[in-house]
């Protein structure tokens, strides 16, 4: 361990601040067309407006006026209202405030009973909150997002705050905070980089003086980076890493959790947007450490990016993990969702379109679907003056929604199953953290990406009991089930000769986390001691989680036993979830033991055939995938056959995708087929079924839960250029010339604006302030549009399903921004840089740099794509590299608006704020 000394940099009281500090939210992008040349731009273009006043921006009657550098400026600027993954909130639209005040707590709906205080809205210099814990004194502890310091306050009897001091140690921006073990441990950057860091107090005098370095991470910084941190019923510390965090290089071979890949028949592809393109799994992940930081052991995974995670009176682990939003309207989506997290365990989260769905059995299901939102802090109710309901509850917070939502678990064998309730509710409501204080209360804080911070206070002024409640309240079975868990974990760190014997029955069990338990304990066994036993196994629940093991851990030569294996069970003696079993036992052999060819190929293919098609999506899902890989005859027919039929976009996407692999066995007229489905022009060739728009009814409950309508994700149209590309990579190239009209993109007709704009005045966000409250009604819808259209805005974003793709989705920008963070994203749009759109700068050797989305890394090369509109791609060897670092700089010159009125800006922010719906409130005169 590294000791860091800091003597006498300690607490200091906070005076008063006399300067009020509104948010600073910038939806930054970065440059996608380099940091410098966006430097550059910025610079010249303010030039230009210096220097020519009146000249017209936008003109359809004499485009030749505008230069092709200051044509070029013009398109940068489209991309500066960019609300990096904003949101519709469930309550209206947003409302201005006072800079230096959080939401009114009086304005937030609570459950009935509960009551909602304000404690403190942030001042200057004190940042924007998204950390919180507790010490053992009972005070709250916050930490800002960026390099402010740590916040320690008092609460007093009244729940007023009594007493604010901060930390002034080198340690700041935490993602995650814990008082244990006599000190603050601090997920957050400081003297060594972002790690995991202890604050102590030495001498005694109540003021933290000595950081210790307990564990590096790499990748830890950042919104996808080391988050929370808990203590176990173990004694040991547990922290939950995003998925850009590599798993540490000291994990012990004692972890419960190896053995982990993309276990996909078929490759996957990457985000259409390149984000998190060429990272494998495990994703985010959960480690298990000593207090001092030693003794790391991976202990689960198969998470997108969990920020926090809790331990139930139980002693029982669980996260809120988020979805990837920007997969909407595509099979793999996987929504936000509670989950529980056991020894091994792999939720299944994979890159692109590698996630798995919830029914494969090397997984573990979610406890409970949520819908779409963004996860933030979590915490049990357990210690808190609540009816008894809600001391057991689970809250989870989602910052995109603006909604504190109490899951209520109820047990499944060894498990849990929950359902879920809105618990608080506002707008804007940028939920980060919460605790539980000595008083009984539930502490929570708002802020993230420089929003304007606040603390409020949840106290039960209702009439039921508020006694803390005894017992888990759960039954002798539940507590014989979980028992029975816990022993079969015991065989989880290292090899026992009494191992296989001790679990072999519980494979055979009906409950799921048992027989998930009983396969990790086998898997962590040397194999040649039951791989025989597995292939000999002829009950069918214990026969096919030994097959799943032995597929998992065994050589490659034992992937024909084990489809002979099979064949015991299929497809007569199983019912569907024991088909999809099987069916992902032969996935799993394929993907690590090779894909069968010659006779093996054509006996598996006749096998498969007799179930498919199959009445089911998920059957037929797998069953394409498996036939796919062996290059089946007949099979691309069946599959468009399919596709034809499916009810949903999602489900005709699926199998678009499977098929874009297969090489052979393609007649003139299925290739047709094929890519007229991307046209979506039937009448190009011949009367073919069109594109399917549907969805579930469950995926449309989950947009309709927080007050908005569906729409694709932000990677759903590059997705499907990406898909075409790949597809067309197969075509013989006799076809292509017959297909030509199929295999290019139409090119997409930008909306012009209606007339010539000049230049207005450079507007600063004081002169704007104070008429934001003119938003709320009387605007001009007519008005707001063409100022959306002018500012090039849908060249580059989605408001609804219209527009680009290249940057985020504008239709929801007002569930957690308020008016004034967004005026302020517009007009000073580099304050903030979200890491989901941030471009990388790699400077080379030789002094050259590149900037760009990075879209693929491999341990050889870096691929970075420049310019997000045409997605040209650059290679760099890493070997060429001499340094990479996030780009800080939005593409967006400064002045945006400057070529609006203030009226035109007004009518924009309403148009922006209403999702471009001309029936909202502020259109109505």
């Amino acid at each position: 361990m590294i000791i860091a000394s800091i003597r006498r940099r300690r607490f200091q009281p906070s005076a008063p601040s006399s300067r009020p500090a509104g948010p600073c939210l910038g939806f930054l992008l970065g440059s996608r067309f380099g940091s410098r040349f966006g430097s550059h731009c910025t610079a010249l273009a303010q030039a230009v407006r210096t220097a020519v006043p009146t000249l017209p921006v936008f003109s359809t009657a004499a485009p030749s006026r505008l230069t092709a550098t200051f044509a070029c400026l013009l398109l940068l600027a489209s991309w500066g209202s960019l609300l990096a993954a904003a949101q519709v909130g469930a309550n209206g639209g947003a409302q201005t405030r006072p800079a230096g005040l959080a939401t009114a707590a009086e304005a937030l709906q609570v459950l009935p009973g509960f009551k909602v205080e304000m404690v403190r809205s942030s001042q200057g210099g004190e940042g924007s909150w998204v950390s919180l814990t507790t010490d053992p004194q009972g005070r709250l502890i916050l930490s800002p997002q960026d390099k402010q310091p740590m916040l320690r306050l008092t609460i007093g009897a009244d729940g007023k705050m009594a007493k604010m001091e901060t930390i002034d140690l080198p340690v700041t921006g935490a993602m995650g905070l814990l008082h244990a073990f006599g000190g603050l441990y601090v997920n957050g950057a400081g003297p060594d980089g972002y790690h995991l860091y202890k604050l102590t107090d030495t001498d005694g005098d109540d003021r933290y003086d000595t950081v210790q370095l307990v564990h590096k991470w790499k990748g830890g910084a950042g919104e996808h980076g080391a988050h929370g941190i808990v203590v176990g019923p173990d004694q040991k510390l547990y922290v939950v890493c995003g998925n850009f965090v590599d798993v540490p290089d000291d994990v012990l071979p004692t972890s419960p959790h190896r053995n982990y890949r993309d276990d996909l028949v078929l490759p996957r592809m990457e985000d259409g947007n390149g984000f998190g393109a060429g990272r494998k799994p495990p994703g985010g992940f959960v480690v298990r450490l000593d207090p001092d930081g030693r003794n790391v052991e991976l202990f689960a995974s198969g998470q997108r990016n969990t920020y926090d995670i809790a331990f139930n009176t139980e002693g029982e682990l669980f996260g809120f993990d988020s979805d990837m939003e920007w997969d909407w309207g595509a099979p793999w989506y996987r929504p936000i969702r509670a989950y529980h997290l056991v020894s091994g365990g792999d939720q299944g989260f994979r890159e692109g379109s590698g996630k798995w769905p919830e029914y494969y059995a090397d997984s573990l299901p979610e406890v409970v679907n949520i819908g779409v939102g963004s996860p933030t802090g979590v915490r049990f109710g357990t210690g808190s003056k609540f009816p008894a309901r809600y001391q057991r509850a689970f809250f989870m917070m989602d910052w995109s929604y603006g909604r504190i939502v109490a899951v209520h678990l109820t047990p499944a064998g060894a498990g849990y199953r929950g359902s879920f309730e809105n618990f608080v509710v506002g707008k804007p409501l940028n939920v980060t953290d919460l605790e539980v204080g000595r008083d009984g209360a539930m502490y929570f804080t708002i802020g993230g990406r420089g929003t304007q911070a606040g603390l409020y206070r949840v106290t039960y002024v209702g009439t039921e009991s508020t006694e803390p409640v005894s017992g888990s309240g759960e039954g002798a079975a539940t507590l014989q089930a979980r028992a029975r868990r816990h022993e079969l974990e015991k065989f989880h760190g290292t090899p026992d000769p009494a191992a296989v014997q001790a679990v072999w029955n519980d494979l055979d069990s009906p409950d799921r986390q048992i027989r998930y338990a009983a396969r990790i304990a086998l898997e962590r066994q040397p194999v040649e001691g039951w791989q025989q036993k597995a292939l000999d196994e002829s009950r069918k629940r214990a026969g096919l989680t030994a097959l799943l093991a032995l597929a998992r851990r065994g050589a490659t030569e034992l992937r024909d036993p084990i489809l002979e294996s099979l064949g015991k069970f299929w497809p007569d003696g199983v019912d569907e979830a024991e088909k999809l079993e099987v069916l992902r036992i032969c996935e799993v052999a394929f993907s690590r033991m090779g894909v069968p060819e010659g006779d093996t190929a054509r006996d598996v293919i006749v096998s498969l055939r007799k179930a498919f098609p199959a009445r089911s999506w998920p059957l037929n899902r797998e069953l394409s995938q498996l036939l796919i890989s062996m290059q089946a005859p007949g099979i691309a027919r069946e599959v468009l056959d399919l596709r034809d039929q499916a009810g949903t976009q999602e489900e005709q996407l699926q199998y678009m995708v499977s098929l874009r692999t297969l090489k052979e066995g393609w007649s003139a007229e299925e290739w047709k087929r094929y890519f007229v489905w991307f046209a979506n022009r039937p009448g190009l060739v011949g009367s073919f079924q069109a594109r399917n728009t549907s969805h579930s009814p469950e995926i449309l409950q989950w947009f309709k839960d927080v007050g908005r309508d569906y729409s694709d994700g932000a990677s759903y149209n590059n997705f499907i250029r990406n898909l075409r590309t790949a597809a067309v990579s197969q075509v013989p190239a006799a076809e292509k010339a017959e297909l030509a009209s199929l295999l290019e993109d139409a090119p997409r007709q930008a909306a012009k604006p209606k007339r010539e704009y000049k230049v207005v005045r450079d507007w600063k966000t004081t002169e704007l302030l104070g008429a934001l409250d003119q938003v709320a009604q009387g605007r001009n819808f007519d008005n707001g549009r063409e100022a959306y259209t002018a500012a090039k805005c849908a060249d580059c974003h989605k408001l609804g399903n219209a527009g680009g793709a290249v940057g985020p989705d504008l239709t929801a920008i007002s569930s957690r921004f308020s008016r004034r963070d967004l005026l302020e994203s517009i007009l000073d749009p580099s304050k903030v840089v979200s890491e989901q759109y941030q471009n990388l700068t790699v400077t080379k050797n030789d002094g050259d740099d590149v900037t760009g989305r990075l879209v693929e890394e491999t341990a050889a090369k870096l691929v970075l794509v420049p310019n997000q509109l045409t997605g040209e791609k650059v290679e760099v060897a890493k070997k060429d590299v001499k340094s990479r670092l996030p780009s800080k700089l939005s593409p967006m010159p400064e002045g945006l608006v400057n070529i609006l009125t203030k009226e035109e800006i007004l009518d924009l922010v309403a148009y922006l704020e209403s999702a471009g719906k001309k029936q909202a409130a502020a259109f109505k005169q």
